[in-house]
């Protein structure tokens, strides 16, 4: 059996209440670009991209999921963005690390920095406004 050829990961979605509010964060935190979304039918959703492929897809979330909602429903200790470097979380690698971070702490986003025996790779963990565990990294 042949393993696919030509794979990237092309986009990754996220559930929310709140569509645009979760648009937004992403917006302003990584830079993301708002494109024209299809219309599927259902909940509202919002496709953002970050040149040139990698695009997330908000979609409104179905108030008749019987799924939990996400981190924030857990009964795990997932709120302290300590125990996100092994967990469960998105990440981006930036230029201007220590510029991110300053941005989150001015937004009065709690995070975890980290920085690896190297000395040089710096990585910072937090949440997204829904409790989706992120970390942004200097590699």
């Amino acid at each position: 059996m042949a393993a696919a050829e030509g794979v990237r990961l092309h986009h990754i979605a996220r559930e929310t209440t709140d569509v645009k509010r979760l648009a937004k964060f992403y917006q302003e935190i990584f830079g993301f670009e708002r494109i024209e979304s299809p219309n599927f039918g259902g909940g509202e959703v919002i496709w953002l991209v970050l040149p040139p492929y990698f695009s997330l897809h908000l979609i409104e979330r179905n108030p008749e999921s019987k799924l939990p909602e996400g981190p924030w429903s857990s009964t795990d200790a997932v709120a302290d963005p300590k125990n996100l470097p092994t967990g469960h979380h998105l990440s981006f690698a930036v230029s201007n690390y220590d510029s991110v971070v300053q941005n989150l702490k001015e937004r009065g986003i709690e995070v975890f920095e980290k920085i690896q025996p190297d000395g040089k790779t710096k990585q910072a963990f937090f949440f997204d406004l829904d409790g989706n565990g992120l970390e942004v990294g200097s590699w």
